[in-house]
């Protein structure tokens, strides 16, 4: 026998050795229950494969324990019998309950759908609702995602049971980008996340803040007016010009920092390199995010880059944060930053307080809102500009 050649157990009237005898239950146990089998081959799997392996087992168990004849001629029975019974008891116990899911393309075993994708998932996931309906699934490695084509159906989703669908899968690099996810995006749904969004929607964002930050914003266009007027007969990137623009006016509405000078035509190294990286970053595909189970080993690095990232951002913040409690609250300073520090200071058991963790994940978000901004209105620059 194959097996028994390969793993040569005891002959002699002894039990032989422990561990191999440990080794033939052990690997007993595994192909009985089915363990290494997939959902899709099992049945194929189990009579093809399992049946004869245990039955090799089972008889080279029963020569190496030395069981009298009667035993030993009636063991197919008894094979049979025990690979009846942990069949059985494994599919009644162990075997996982179908799901009630929705239609769609068959996928690659382990892979699912991940190297079907189209880079132009609007118009593929058309195709796929012309195919499979409205609703359909996708398997993406070893998560399962549900696809919402029919307007009546998303907004069923997104309002009447939007608490049911409230939290989201945390990436990876997102996890690491705002400290374990506790910023407004990634935050369960919950009393910190209902704190968070009040913090942001009715607090920050309102009408009465965004109006207090109105001479920001008048004397960063006043800048910008005065340097173009400063370079009357030479020529100007215009284009360049309003991105700066837009960039120092958004910054100076989370924490009043604004280029200036020589700046104005560059960022300076730093920055572009940490504004890349950290956009390559977040867009980038990774396998931990699709393998649960392989996030520790973070095959591709992202996670490892990001969290060496972060450190450098959020020098910049406690820098910020140093510098604001250095100065005091005097009055002066509008911007979201002194907002947040003045959350924060609240402390106790209101229903707006901030940690200084939650503080920087809020900048961080911020900062990330200004990427998408920037990208959106100044894709040409920003492109130039990483």
């Amino acid at each position: 026998m194959l097996i028994s050649k390969r793993f040569p157990l005891s002959s002699s009237n002894s039990i032989g050795d422990p561990c191999k005898l440990i080794f033939c239950l052990f690997c007993i146990f595994l192909n009985s229950s089915g363990y290494f089998t997939s959902r899709i081959s099992q049945i194929l799997t189990t009579v093809l494969v399992q049946l004869p392996i245990t039955m090799t087992l089972l008889l080279t168990l029963f020569q190496t324990l030395n069981l009298n004849q009667y035993w030993y001629s009636h063991s197919t029975t008894l094979i049979l019998s025990l690979f009846i019974i942990s069949t059985v008891t494994w599919l009644y116990f162990f075997k996982p309950k179908p799901q009630n899911l929705p239609p769609g393309p068959s996928g690659l075993p382990f892979f699912g759908n991940l190297l079907s994708l189209d880079p132009d998932l609007h118009t593929y996931f058309a195709g796929l609702a012309q195919i499979h309906g409205p609703i359909f699934k996708l398997q993406l490695g070893s998560k399962l995602g549900i696809v919402l084509t029919s307007p009546a159906t998303a907004r069923e989703v997104l309002k009447e049971h939007d608490v049911v669908f409230a939290n989201r899968d945390v990436p990876a690099a997102g996890r690491a980008a705002t400290y374990g996810g506790t910023d407004i995006v990634w935050t369960p749904y919950g009393s910190d996340w209902r704190k968070l969004r009040k913090v942001c929607v009715v607090k920050m964002l309102s009408n009465t803040t965004l109006d207090s930050v109105y001479d920001l914003r008048r004397n960063e266009l006043r800048k910008t007016v005065a340097y173009l007027y400063g370079r009357v007969g030479c020529g100007v990137n215009v284009g360049e010009q309003v991105f700066l623009t837009v960039m120092n006016v958004l910054t100076n509405m989370m924490w009043g920092g604004a280029v200036e000078g020589a700046e104005r035509e560059s960022l300076g190294a730093e920055f572009r390199e940490m504004v890349a990286e950290m956009t390559e970053l977040l867009g980038t595909p990774n396998v931990s995010d699709f393998f649960p189970g392989l996030a520790r080993l973070d095959l591709q690095g992202v996670e490892k880059r990001m969290l060496a990232l972060v450190p450098k951002f959020d020098g910049i913040f406690e820098r910020m944060i140093g510098q604001r409690g250095e100065e005091g609250d005097n009055g002066k300073k509008k911007d979201f930053l002194q907002f947040l520090l003045n959350l924060k200071d609240e402390g106790g058991d209101s229903d707006h307080s901030l940690t200084t963790t939650q503080v920087k994940a809020l900048l961080m978000v911020c900062f990330n809102f200004l990427l998408l901004v920037l990208f959106c209105h100044f894709p040409g620059e920003m492109v130039a500009l990483l």
